[in-house]
């Protein structure tokens, strides 16, 4: 039987099997990706969380300098490379590759060239440099901005304002890194008159909190990679007691995905151990934006 498994992979019978001869872009790798999370060993999963969240480096990046990054060996991504259906990592870079065009790509070259200085040692940034330390950051914030737009297109935007709109009250959910986009995103919400409430754990009351939600209110959950634990458990309390959750996370992978009723995708702009909430900011403003036009308000300064 083990022989007839590798005869299988090895004719290519098995991926005719399964459908993964057909052609593939981006968006059907990551519906693959979505139907086979559960598959995946712990170690793949790593690396399918990375080439989502960094789909900049995977198009540009040699596979050594991805593993090393993703802090697997390069036999990991040759492995993911093959249960995706694909022969070579080329492929898969080619797939990654064909999102860059025009300006973003030349922005991805040049923090390929940031990369570059950093594997010889140079290091990323010259912090004494604020000029260009702010140049850098200036540069990856811009290619995460472009990516939050063209996610959004295919993107449940407007069922998700649909969904704050029509709740009678939203509960805002964010810690950690993601606490300052949850934040403003309560905030804003209740600057264009609806009725908000910040999940913020004040005494380690969280379960106090979900337990206020009503019925016909909705809990916004915001939470990126390496996932908040606190807003997992929050998301997870306020769905068991039959509560709506929408969400904004980083990717399709994400386990508040299966938790929301609508989500949507953000890959923060990153620069070593530096996050940008940019991204997050900026697609949180718009919602804000959208829902207080279609709740009647104007839209003033803030």
């Amino acid at each position: 039987m083990r022989c007839l498994i590798g005869n299988a992979r090895s004719t290519g019978a098995g991926k005719r099997a399964r459908g993964m001869n057909d052609p593939i872009d981006y968006a059907s790798l990551v519906e693959r990706l979505k139907e086979r999370r559960t598959s995946l060993s712990p170690r793949l999963q790593d690396v399918a969380q990375f080439v989502l969240n960094n789909p900049e480096d995977v198009a540009i990046l040699t596979i050594v300098e991805i593993a090393r990054a993703a802090k697997v060996p390069p036999s990991a991504i040759t492995r993911f490379t093959q249960e995706l259906g694909l022969e070579r990592f080329s492929e898969l870079q080619a797939i990654f590759r064909s999102r860059l065009v025009g300006p973003r790509l030349a922005y991805v070259d040049r923090l390929r060239g940031i990369s570059e200085r950093a594997a010889e040692g140079e290091g990323p940034i010259d912090l004494s440099d604020p000029q260009e330390v702010l140049g850098i950051f200036a540069s990856s914030a811009y290619v995460s901005l472009m990516n939050v737009v063209e996610d959004q297109r295919a993107a449940p935007l407007a069922d998700f304002v649909e969904a704050l709109r029509a709740a009678n009250a939203v509960h805002v959910c964010g810690g950690r890194g993601a606490f300052g986009v949850a934040a403003y995103t309560f905030y804003g919400l209740a600057a264009v008159g609806k009725r908000a409430f910040l999940m913020d754990n004040l005494g380690s009351m969280r379960m106090q909190q979900v337990q206020a939600v009503a019925p016909d209110d909705l809990v916004l959950a915001i939470s990126f990679d390496d996932y908040t634990p606190e807003t997992l458990q929050t998301a997870e309390a306020a769905v068991a007691a039959g509560r709506n959750v929408i969400a904004i996370t980083d990717n399709e992978l994400s386990p508040l995905v299966p938790l929301a009723r609508h989500a949507l995708f953000v890959k923060e702009a990153r620069l070593g151990h530096f996050r940008s909430q940019v991204p997050a900011m900026v697609l949180c403003q718009a919602i804000i934006a959208s829902v207080g036009r279609s709740g009647g308000r104007s839209i003033g300064r803030s």
